[in-house]
């Protein structure tokens, strides 16, 4: 279902809650503080143009106490603007990783909920690609960039608020004669500021308008990349041994090369706003003294009030320009929530399908039964196509069971029943309070010390060292007893039999009650292989055994064969 909100809606209803979590005293506390510290920088600021008056002033007069006097005064502004800087930046960095950290743990406990990781991977990844770029970049980048322009937009508005009083003060009434008629104006200095403001981010809108949709493409490819070389890496044994270098290397090339292209379309939409900005900066500094100096020519204000009037001239366009200076960030910001909230509705879409209570639904649930059992089971495609006759079937505890896998439906059976693959019919019921373990024809071994690797996914203090040594030893793995105490890469240090190996002794160390081989042994030899099995068998003789194997060696050690 599409989600009608904008994305400035669905962002807030995202990251919003912040303000509402767990921690809100202290947050909303920062917050308030953020806000005053900001109303004291406006004030400083206000107090300075008046500082500026006052010094000009006392230069015109040719007064040396009058400029003694406003050295004084610049240093207790010295002081004071040091302490509110100071206090203001340790308060928005606080706020800033505060909120990060909270939306970081939050998309990642979705994403990594009962298997979500995975099950996303299946559908389309139009919206919901790289993940790994979306939570550790996109998201930093939609955090802080909302803080600081938030931030920014009120810093102006009160600014426009503040100067636009003094811009109106100091301009007074002004008779413009046009020959035939006479008009009087008031505050003169503020309609020309609004007006030349206006006519600016109109203009710098029109020529900054493709920085959206250019960011948007360069972000995307840079993801790509990023993904690209972290795919080369964790496959860097199988591309040497294969001598694959070239052709990655080619593929690599081409990808950076789409960055490139983006990178030229980003760098036509920054001239023209650079072309913009160059011309605006130099005519924002020209134009206040140009339009209040025949005030100051005929008399009508002093020279103070003359720098005063500019300084304030130039904070009103300032904070009137706010959309056009914040046009790149702004389209940034958009970019990284909408690839944020890309990742978030691919979640909460597919939530939505695999708990929708349909036919095509495979459920899984715990049961007081004593076996595994199959009721009606169906395995499906994600489309929803056949793949599996349905299967009735009840497998015992401590049974060795063969899965016959010609359709390459085995596999999917067995996250079905891990509740990885509800797509399907039927229902599987699984005895109470009995633990399943799958083992994959690769284990995943992090890159911790070689103990903590083979203890994963429990910690490393569930299990004394002596006892893997031993279970290291029964495989045949004498070498790597030495290494546990080493932090390393391990899927690119250990050969995939050595991996293998390494996942019987996990399954030795957790100890199931229900253990599903897939493909998890067939790099070994044929009698390595049975070995490993056997092995498996008289360590846990209560633990029933479902394999998919090419080895037909292995076939023996199974009791029957369950046909899918």
């Amino acid at each position: 279902m599409q989600n009608k909100d904008s994305f400035f809606i669905q962002f807030m209803k995202l990251a919003g809650p912040y303000w509402n979590s767990e921690n809100k005293l202290a947050i909303r506390t920062e917050t308030v503080l953020l806000v005053v510290l900001t109303l004291m920088q406006i004030g400083l600021a206000v107090y300075v143009t008046k500082w500026n008056a006052t010094l000009f002033d006392a230069i015109e007069q040719r007064s040396m106490d009058g400029v003694k006097a406003q050295i004084g005064v610049l240093i207790l502004i010295f002081a004071a603007s040091i302490t509110v800087t100071t206090a203001h930046l340790i308060v928005k960095r606080r706020l800033l990783i505060g909120w990060r950290t909270w939306l970081t743990e939050k998309v990642i406990s979705k994403w990594m909920h009962n298997g979500r990781h995975y099950q996303i991977t299946l559908r389309s990844k139009n919206d919901h690609d790289n993940p790994d770029g979306r939570i550790a970049e996109d998201i930093r980048i939609a955090t802080e960039d909302a803080i600081n322009l938030s931030h920014s937009l009120f810093y102006s508005l009160l600014m426009l608020g503040s100067f636009t009083k003094i811009l109106w003060d100091i301009s007074g009434r002004v008779v413009f004669d046009f020959n035939f008629v006479s008009i009087p104006v008031t505050g003169y200095l503020v309609w020309i500021s609004v007006s030349y403001s206006i006519c600016a981010s109109i203009l710098g809108w029109w020529m900054g308008k493709s920085m959206t949709e250019a960011t948007h493409a360069r972000q995307t490819q840079e993801a790509n990349f990023r993904h690209d070389l972290i795919d080369t890496q964790g496959n860097s044994q199988a591309i040497a041994l294969i001598r694959g270098e070239d052709m990655e290397q080619e593929r690599l090339l081409a990808s950076f090369q789409a960055i490139i292209a983006t990178y030229a379309q980003q760098t036509s939409a920054w001239k023209q706003i650079q072309i913009f900005t160059s011309g605006y900066s130099v005519t924002s500094m020209a134009l206040p003294i140009l339009v209040g100096s025949p005030r100051y020519i005929v008399g009508a204000i002093s020279l103070g009030m003359l720098m005063q009037s500019v300084q304030a001239f130039q904070h009103m366009v300032s904070a009137l320009s706010w959309p056009v200076d914040n046009m790149a960030l702004i389209a940034q910001w958009r970019t990284s929530v909408e690839r944020v909230l890309g990742l978030v509705n691919g979640l909460d879409h597919l939530e939505d399908d695999i708990y929708r209570l349909d036919s095509s639904q495979l459920s899984v649930k715990k049961a007081s039964v004593s076996g595994l059992k199959l009721n009606n089971v169906r395995i499906a495609s994600v489309e929803g196509e056949n793949l599996s006759i349905i299967i009735n079937d009840e497998i015992k505890a401590g049974e060795r069971v063969l899965v016959s896998d010609q359709t390459n439906a085995g596999s999917k059976l067995f996250k079905a029943i891990a509740g990885l693959w509800p797509w399907g019919a039927g229902a599987i019921e699984i005895p109470e309070n009995d633990t399943l373990f799958v083992m994959p024809s690769k284990p995943y071994l992090p890159s911790k010390s070689l103990f903590e690797a083979i203890c994963y996914p429990k910690p490393s203090t569930s299990f004394d060292q002596a006892q893997i040594e031993k279970l290291l030893i029964d495989v045949g793995q004498h070498e790597l007893v030495k290494q546990l105490d080493r932090i390393g890469s391990w899927e690119q240090l250990l050969s995939n039999e050595q991996q293998q190996y390494l996942g019987v002794v996990r399954v030795l160390l957790h100890r199931p009650q229900w253990l599903f081989i897939q493909e998890a042994l067939d790099s070994l030899t044929p009698n390595d292989e049975v070995l490993m099995l056997e092995l498996l068998g008289n360590e846990l003789p209560r633990t029933g055994i479902l394999t998919i194997t090419h080895q037909p060696a292995a076939e023996a050690f199974h009791q029957r064969t369950l046909k899918i």
